[in-house]
Parts: structure tokens; sequence; C-alpha cells
């Protein structure tokens, strides 16, 4: 024989409304002859309700982070599994184990998909700080800036044979045309070398 109603409540620490709403709507179940078996109403109602929403001394005690809740807590909500690589790289980079993402199934608790939410939250923050101590630029900017540098870069040595080609011409006794036909092959050639180099902005 299991509980009353409001025995079940008391147990709970919720109103007795809120036990008759939950046997109502199939949260839980009452055996047979009526009455709640409090270790299966637990589960059903711990595996149907975000464990950041509930109430009562339940929801303290699941706070507290007993053994207990935790199993409880283990079989919470299921995120799809597409979410699994995206909950596994969050909870990666913030150290912890991505393999303890999953559950049993294969799926992300809803537990760990909230801790991996949380962790991006923390993220973000800590980016935007960084943004305003100018610790961090824009990556489209930076990539925009390294091309512009880059082109002037490739401009000046262009530019540079025809201005030095009479001069080494003079001092090698050739021909200024001839030096400047070499020098800008060459020249292109080791650009063309350069151009090879790519640049990651991550």
């Amino acid at each position: 024989m299991g509980l009353s109603r409001r025995a079940y409540a008391a147990l709970r620490g919720v109103h007795e409304s809120a036990v008759r709403k939950a046997i109502a709507t199939g949260r839980i179940t009452t055996e047979a002859d009526g009455t709640i078996d409090a270790t299966k109403a637990d589960a059903m109602w711990d595996a149907s309700t975000d464990p950041a929403k509930q109430r009562g001394a339940h929801a303290r005690d699941l706070g507290r982070g007993t053994a207990a809740a935790t199993r409880a807590v283990a079989g919470t909500k299921a995120v799809p599994r597409q979410a699994f690589a995206a909950v596994a790289e969050t909870l990666t980079e913030a150290g912890a184990d991505p393999g303890a993402a999953t559950g049993d199934g294969g799926e992300v608790s809803f537990v760990k998909a909230r801790m991996a939410n949380e962790v991006l939250k923390a993220q973000t923050a800590r980016v935007r700080l960084q943004k305003m101590k100018g610790e961090v630029v824009d990556r489209a900017r930076a990539t925009a800036m390294v091309f512009d540098l880059a082109r002037r870069e490739r401009d000046a040595w262009l530019n540079w044979p025809p201005r030095v080609a009479a001069d080494i011409a003079a001092e090698l006794g050739a021909e200024p045309h001839a030096v400047e036909q070499v020098l800008m092959r060459y020249l292109r050639r080791h650009l063309a070398e350069m151009s090879e180099v790519k640049v990651e902005l991550r």
C-alpha cells in the first residue's frame, strides 16, 4: 500500500493540488488501490520535468547534488542525437569529459545540454568582455586588414625593380632594361611562392 495524495504531497514538498494535477495529466500514476508509490512517482515526475523548474523540498534535495538526486536527474529529458556533437565540443572546451554527455541510449541528457548552454553563455560573456577591453578583434575586419596589407606589400615590391634597375646596371656595367626584366622575373616568382601562404584567423 502506498501513500495518500496528501502524504505524498507533504513528502515531495508540494501542494496537494500539484499532485492531483500530476495524476490527471499522466505525469505520475497511482497504484490499483488509488495510493501512490513514492519511489515510482518521484522517478516519473523527475523524468518529465526540467530540473531547473522544479519546486519544493524534493527540488531542493536535487539541487544539493546528492547521489540519489544525480541518479534521478540522469534520466531526464533527452536532447536529439544530432545535438551531441555541439554539446560534446562545448564541454570539451570547458575541460569536461565529452563522453559523459551521453546516456545509455547515446543521446545527450537534458542536464548535460543545459550545462553546455551555460558554458556557452559564460564563453560569450568572456569574449564580450575581452572585446570591450580591446583584447580581441573582429575576424572579418582583421582578415580585410591582412589582405590590404599583403596587397600593398605586393605593389611596393612590383614597383621596386624599375626604381633600382638603373643603379644596379650601372654598378654591374649591364643594360638597365635587361636588369629590370631579370629582377621582375625573379620577383614575380618569389611573390607567387609567398601567395601560397594561408593565414588562419581563428
